[in-house]
């Protein structure tokens, strides 16, 4: 039994996916913090180039 728990405590084969797993759970979290904290900003940058969109004129150049 004792020799059966070394062999499993010093398995390392799911190391690497595991530190990968955790640094994209880190940057997630952060990114929606990030996201959270600037939400009114963020909201109102988009209404305003949706209002700039609509108001747009149909043709770019005055025809004379």
């Amino acid at each position: 039994m004792v020799a059966l728990w070394k062999n499993f405590w010093s398995d390392d084969s799911g190391q690497g996916l595991v530190e990968y797993v955790l640094i994209v759970a880190l940057v997630a979290i952060g990114l929606t913090a990030v996201l959270i904290l600037f939400r009114n900003r963020i909201g109102g940058v988009l209404n305003t180039a949706a209002t700039d969109l609509a108001t747009a004129p149909t043709t770019p150049y005055a025809t004379t």
